[in-house]
């Protein structure tokens, strides 16, 4: 991979990563912010996929195996919020946060 190409794939994650940023900071509903946040998930294996590579056309093969790792964990931790938004959802009939602005949310 060239420099250019590195420096596009960098460039790239640093964009997943501050759009997923956006979406979780702005999002209400539970599930787009855990969307949210594999996206920026995403945006730092791009990034750690960038910063491995060489001029040379070889990749390091140690942000490759982190890379790896992080998406099986990722995977299981998407999983697991997933089903915790759907158990919160059965149970309080909404899987959005709670308005503080409004009386009925607010706890006594």
């Amino acid at each position: 991979m060239t420099a250019a190409g590195a420096t596009l794939f960098a460039v790239l994650g640093a964009a997943l990563v501050g759009v997923g940023l956006f979406g979780l900071l702005s999002a209400r509903h539970l599930l787009r912010r855990v969307v949210a946040f594999n996206v920026i998930g995403s945006g730092i294996f791009v990034f750690f996929g960038a910063a491995g590579a060489r001029g040379t056309g070889a990749a390091d093969p140690v942000p490759q195996a982190l890379i790896i790792t992080g998406i099986v964990v990722a995977l299981a931790a998407s999983a697991l919020a997933v089903a915790l938004v759907v158990a919160l959802a059965r149970t309080r009939g909404a899987a959005t946060l709670p308005d503080e602005t409004a009386p009925e949310d607010r706890a006594p």
